[in-house]
């Protein structure tokens, strides 16, 4: 039975204000965070990081560490290198959070294609819309697939032919076979995005399917499906370089009720004040490499992390005081 179409938010309305803040150079940039009253010993090194990173790229950073509205003036004792620990404590945050994500993804594209491939014997199930509960968004994932594939032909050939430069299998397929049009189920999950992944498959027509991909990753389907719509969101931050350890993300995973799912043990490991920050998130991820990476340094690489952070940091990401002490972390970290 197809399913009702999601209502959509109101568009809110737009400001009424003109903005007329005029562009300042690096020096009036430097000379601005100064006069809000932060330390800069090195005015030009100062600058050299804002013409590389970008004021406006790196002022998020500096809102811990002001005494709040309008004046955006900074706490007494805040200097520019504090700013830029935020900065690069954020990034390496980002590049770990990146790490687990793709091993998930990539776990998920193959359980799907996997899957769905065996259980129907049809390497090309995908093209077949009775597998899908809604075929208007089936019809937008062969569109995906078929635009990629063009593309890939109308673009350069891949070079090489030599023993180290291969041609992608998908442009293999494309140049070798003319039927069927589309490419089989595992070079088709490779066209996706994880956006598209996530509605591929919270789009397939039966449960039993549904739980099945997700059973293969350690997950209950409901989980999966709320997880991935999570992981959309995080991804997009960390692939445009975004601020992730305060950010608020709008969707959270939600918090699993199945013994089978690996989850934190302590009755009050994630207190509620948490629930809508990043922690979870993390939960999630090495939640899953439980179950498809279950040797990773994962864990221990983000206690490494975390580890020496102030407590403001771990304030806003939502880690509670002794995290690592629960049995879900400790087993992996000592």
């Amino acid at each position: 039975m197809p399913r009702p179409p999601r209502a959509h938010r109101p568009t809110r309305p737009r400001g009424s204000l003109d903005y007329d803040k005029p562009p300042l150079n690096l020096d009036e940039l430097v000379g601005r965070l100064s006069d809000r009253g932060l330390q800069i010993p090195d005015p030009e090194r100062a600058g050299r990081y804002l013409r590389h990173i970008g004021y406006y790229r790196l002022s998020p950073y500096t809102i811990p560490f002001q005494q709040g509205q309008p004046d955006h003036l900074f706490r007494e004792g805040t200097a520019f290198d504090d700013i830029l620990d935020l900065y690069v404590f954020d990034r390496a945050l980002r590049l770990l959070i990146m790490d687990a994500l793709e091993r998930v993804e990539v776990a998920v594209r193959a359980a799907l294609t996997d899957h769905m491939s065996t259980i129907y014997d049809d390497p090309h199930w995908y093209m077949n819309p009775e597998h899908f509960r809604d075929r208007g968004k089936h019809t937008g994932l062969l569109k995906i697939v078929r635009d990629t594939c063009d593309g890939r032909l109308r673009g350069s050939p891949d070079a090489g032919e030599d023993s180290l430069v291969h041609r992608s299998a998908l442009e293999h397929y494309l140049t070798t076979y003319g039927s069927p049009e589309l490419p089989p189920s595992w070079l088709m999950v490779e066209t996706l995005t994880i956006g598209q992944l996530a509605s591929a498959y919270r789009n397939l027509s039966r449960r039993a399917d549904r739980t099945a991909v997700a059973r293969s990753i350690g997950l209950t389907a409901p989980v999966l499906e709320s997880w991935l719509q999570t992981y959309v969101r995080v991804r997009n931050v960390c692939a445009h370089h975004g601020r992730l350890w305060n950010v608020g993300l709008g969707v959270y995973p939600a918090i699993p009720n199945s013994p089978t799912v690996s989850w934190l043990e302590g009755t009050d490991a994630l207190p509620d004040r948490s629930r809508k920050r990043l922690y979870p998130v993390l939960v999630s991820l090495q939640s899953v490499l439980d179950s498809v990476s279950p040797r990773s340094s994962w864990a221990r690489r983000l206690h490494a992390l975390l580890n020496p952070r102030p407590q403001m940091n771990l304030a806003g990401m939502g880690v509670p005081e002794g995290w690592a002490d629960d049995d879900f972390w400790s087993r992996h970290i000592t």
